[in-house]
């Protein structure tokens, strides 16, 4: 008999406040897997969790939140995400050590899942085309790095500012640098944060397109953004885990629906625009 496959259920994660926003509200896509190999009672539930912290920031902050499952099996055709203002990547398993150049088994790992793997790659990489705002969440800051050429650590060592140990709970507060200039550091108001980590992979070499702009004290990047791009900002840490600092969340995810908003703005001018030529 095959284990139980566990996945997040959506109606355990979408928040109450969907059904009261306003009509014109800027549409996110929320991409991630509600499932992936290996799953367990304990990251079943730190994905509700922190996926429900994610939704709920968003429609707070006055967007439309809408799930992409990056696991299902009926993929959103990726030119849909089009149609959407702005796009959050979550958090989740490890990305396959072959499409960033690593072929050696790797320690620690869990919940590779190549399909959905490929899949967001080709969804990042559109989005960047598209020149949509992006915020990109550990996993999901890895496959924007892997998406745009870089590399990953497969598995950190030294850990220890990164994760917790055996018998302890995965996920610590973790001390970070953010660096002078960064969207990060203006966003946050300070060159020094804490942050909650839980994580053995982490970006390895930044992609040539990005730019790293927050550091662990171990010299790890914990995040990045690229300058070519009105609003790309990848994190390694989990402003959406509920136990972390809810006003720092509350700041990064404010300003990515700011941008959603006047993405939707611009969507809105270049269809008048067109409607205009068409018209004439």
């Amino acid at each position: 008999m095959s284990a139980r496959q566990l996945r997040v259920q959506p109606a355990r994660v979408l928040p109450s406040g969907l059904a009261d926003l306003a009509a014109d509200a800027p549409r996110i896509a929320v991409v991630v897997s509600l499932t992936f190999p290996g799953m367990t009672d304990q990251t079943l539930e730190l994905m509700e969790r922190f996926t429900r912290t994610a939704l709920e920031t968003l429609v707070a902050a006055g967007a439309r939140a809408e799930l992409v499952d990056s696991a299902a099996t009926d993929l959103l055709p990726a030119a849909e995400l089009t149609a959407y203002d702005g796009v959050l990547f979550l958090g989740g398993g490890d990305v396959d050590g072959a499409l960033y150049g690593h072929h050696d088994p790797v320690p620690n790992t869990y919940g590779v899942d190549r399909r959905a793997d490929e899949y967001c790659l080709e969804l990042i990489r559109g989005v960047l085309t598209r020149d949509q705002p992006m915020l990109a969440i550990c996993r999901g800051s890895q496959l924007l790095n892997v998406a745009c050429g870089g590399t990953l650590i497969p598995d950190l060592d030294p850990w220890q500012l990164h994760r917790g140990g055996p018998g302890s709970p995965m996920f610590l507060d973790e001390s970070i640098r953010l660096l002078p200039g960064s969207k990060l550091a203006a966003i946050m108001g300070s060159e020094r944060i804490t942050v909650r980590s839980g994580h053995h992979q982490a970006v390895g070499t930044v992609a040539t397109e990005l730019t790293a702009i927050a550091v662990a004290d171990d010299g790890v990047v914990e995040g990045t953004e690229h300058p070519g791009k009105t609003w790309v900002v990848g994190v390694q840490w989990h402003p959406e885990d509920s136990d972390g600092n809810a006003v720092d969340r509350t700041a990064l995810f404010a300003e990515f629906v700011r941008f959603s908003r006047l993405e939707q703005d611009r969507r809105g001018d270049n269809a008048l625009r067109l409607a205009d030529r068409v018209d004439a």
